[in-house]
This record gives structure tokens, C-alpha cells and sequence, in this order.
């Protein structure tokens, strides 16, 4: 009887959570489809007429060119993060090399690294190597900043994957490049899989980097986009939060279709890492 009332219990907690979180969006996305007259009569009422035109008008507003280089700079970035910190995480579960407990320990140090607290210093660099309004301003900084979390995630994973494997392989002739590309990557998909909604989700909305390294309009990912977009609109709330659907769309959809893997590759590194 405890049991189940426990279940219950903890049921009726994840509902209330799932409103909570749900509710914002389930808003957002009622009012993207009114006039800005129905949304200050009644925001929380259907529209009387659905303005299917509000997604059309955001997106020749401008919202296109900010996607297009939110999406650039997120494929580059997540490529980057996954590519280096599979190598190093798996690098510091096999290679038993001298010091490699006290290079994962400077590794997750920069966990701790603010983002506010490198800005001058990351400013000063970028102006240096004379990529400063680049695209490379912002994703070199990601990668930087998203390998410590993500050695972190993929080193418990890895850790979980049986030696017997790749002793195997070797006696059948591969080499450890191999053996990682050929053993580790598939079996590795759910920590992959969560890695990059994890990285993704970051890159997608990061504002401080985006604002103050990039200058040039034509280069401004979605979260600077819709600021500037807002500003252009002026008092137009509804194309607004049109806009912003938009711009939440690819993570949702990606979470969707890759929840399973994601909850996997975490529970798994969490439980035998």
C-alpha cells in the first residue's frame, strides 16, 4: 500500500512538472497564431481566425538568415565537440599513460571556467588571430567551452564498454583507431546521441558569445536574430512569438525523436561510469 501510494505520488509530480514546463510553450504557441488585438483581449483564448501568416511574415522578416547561420555554426561546433571529446575520453580510458588521472582533472576544471570571466581575455585573442566577426569567433569558443561536460558524459560511458572487446580486436589485427571506429562508435550512439542534444541546446541559444563577438548582421545567429527582430517589429508581439517557435522547433523535434537514446546514454554513464 506505501508503494503504490509513492507511485502515485511521484505521477502526480512529474504531471505538475510537465505543466509547468509545458504550459509556457503551449502559450507561446496559441498566441503566434492571433492578431496583437486578440492577444491583449485574451491571451488565453483560441484565436478567432488562425494567422497562419504570422510564421510567413517572421521568416522573410529575416528569420531565415539568422536559422541558416545558427544551423552553420551548429554543425561545425557539434562536429567539433563530439569529434575531440570522443577521442579524449576514450584516450583516458584506455591509454593508461603517466598523468592521465591529473589531465581529466584539468579537463573538468574547466567546468568551472565562467563564460563572463574569459570574455575580455577570449575578446583580446580573437582580435589577435584576426578572427573576431567570424564565424569562428563563436565556434572555436563552444567547442572550448563543451569538452570538459562532454569528456565528462563520454568518459563514464566508455568506462561501461567491456575490455574483452577491444582485446579481440586486437587479435584479429586492428589498430586503435579502428577499434574506435569500428567497435566504440557504434555501440557508443545513446552517449552520442545525448552529448549532442546536451551541446546542441547550448550552441542553439548561447547569447553572450554570439552578441559580443559577432558584429556583422549578416553573420548573427537566432537568439541575437530575434532581439534585433523584436526591435524591428517593434510592438508586432505575435510575428515575435511566431518567430520564436521557429527558432525552438529543431531542438524540439531532435529531443523527440532522439529522447530514448538520450535518456540511455545518461543513465548508463550515471549508473556504471
Amino acid at each position: 500500500m506505501k508503494k503504490n501510494i509513492t507511485k502515485v505520488l511521484l505521477n502526480l509530480l512529474c504531471i505538475v512538472l510537465a505543466i509547468i514546463i509545458v504550459a509556457p510553450l503551449a502559450w507561446i504557441l496559441l498566441n503566434s497564431f492571433k492578431t496583437n488585438k486578440e492577444l491583449f483581449k485574451d491571451s488565453l483564448a483560441f484565436p478567432e481566425v488562425w494567422q497562419f501568416a504570422n510564421y510567413v511574415k517572421a521568416w522573410n522578416l529575416g528569420l531565415y538568415k539568422y536559422f541558416g547561420n545558427s544551423l552553420f555554426v551548429s554543425v561545425l561546433s557539434l562536429c567539433g565537440i563530439l569529434a575531440s571529446s570522443s577521442f579524449l575520453a576514450y584516450g583516458l580510458t584506455r591509454f593508461r599513460a603517466k598523468g592521465s588521472n591529473i589531465i581529466f582533472i584539468i579537463v573538468l576544471g574547466g567546468m568551472a571556467l565562467s563564460e563572463q570571466v574569459a570574455l575580455v581575455p577570449l575578446y583580446k585573442i580573437l582580435r589577435t588571430l584576426k578572427i573576431y566577426d567570424t564565424y569562428w569567433a563563436v565556434i572555436l569558443p563552444y567547442i572550448a567551452f563543451r569538452i570538459p561536460f562532454t569528456v565528462f558524459l563520454m568518459r563514464a560511458y566508455f568506462i561501461s564498454i567491456p575490455v574483452e572487446l577491444e582485446e579481440a580486436a586486437v587479435v584479429d589485427g586492428y589498430n586503435s583507431l579502428q577499434i574506435f571506429v569500428k567497435i566504440i562508435l557504434p555501440i557508443s550512439k545513446p552517449i552520442f546521441a545525448s552529448c549532442a542534444i546536451v551541446n546542441l541546446n547550448f550552441v542553439w541559444n548561447e547569447f553572450l558569445f554570439a552578441n559580443v563577438f559577432l558584429n556583422n548582421k549578416a553573420l548573427q545567429t537566432i537568439p541575437i536574430g530575434l532581439m534585433t527582430f523584436k526591435g524591428d517589429l517593434k510592438v508586432d508581439y505575435t510575428t515575435t512569438l511566431a518567430g520564436l517557435m521557429i527558432a525552438s522547433a529543431p531542438l524540439i523535434i531532435l529531443f523527440i525523436c532522439m529522447s530514448r537514446q538520450f535518456v540511455r546514454g545518461l543513465t548508463s554513464g550515471a549508473v556504471k561510469g
